[in-house]
């Protein structure tokens, strides 16, 4: 066995040890967070500022795509990570990407649980997104139901990423080394 070959395998065990270790992670804090979306944590401060900027990136559309905007890039930008590593073949990163996107879903059920309410605090105040939204769409009777159902897509899509990353992390990890190394 080659220095280069051995040097490869010790890569590819420390690629999968570390794969693993993410994915448990990302399974516990998933875990706590599915159980209580509405509790901030860390991730939730990206989100926001995604968020927020997606209110100015759809403003020129009118204002029901400005309000919106915000929602839709907040999920738009973490599946927009999923399908350029589903493209470059690269599953665990879809994998970690698909997670967010799934935690994405349920910080935004929370703000649509909220509409009738309104006891979230707004940045910089004004009107609440999603009563705005539910207001113009004629339900706003129904955000917790809403809210239930968009609560349950991030968890499929949670349990999607897990199964994902799980597949992944099971695979041989192939490293462009090793890639070069078998390519006549």
């Amino acid at each position: 066995m080659t220095g280069s070959t051995a040097d490869l395998r010790v890569s590819a065990r420390a690629t999968t040890v570390a794969r693993w270790g993410l994915l448990a992670g990302l399974a516990a804090y998933g875990f706590v967070t599915l159980r209580s979306p509405g509790t901030w944590r860390l991730l939730d401060g990206v989100d926001l500022a995604i968020h927020e900027t997606g209110h100015l990136v759809f403003a020129p559309f009118g204002e029901y795509l400005a309000v919106l905007g915000g929602t839709l890039l907040q999920l738009l930008f973490p599946l927009a990570f999923v399908v350029h590593f589903l493209r470059r073949r690269e599953p665990f990163a879809a994998a970690v990407a698909l997670w967010w996107l799934a935690q994405s879903f349920w910080n935004v059920s929370v703000y649509v649980g909220d509409a009738r309410a309104q006891e979230l605090p707004l940045v910089g105040g004004g009107e609440h997104d999603w009563a705005y939204l539910l207001g113009e769409a004629g339900r706003l009777h129904q955000d917790r139901a809403i809210a239930r159902i968009v609560h349950a897509v991030g968890a499929l899509l949670y349990m999607a990423a897990l199964a994902l990353g799980a597949l992944a992390a099971m695979a041989a990890p192939t490293t462009r080394a090793a890639q070069a190394e078998h390519t006549p």
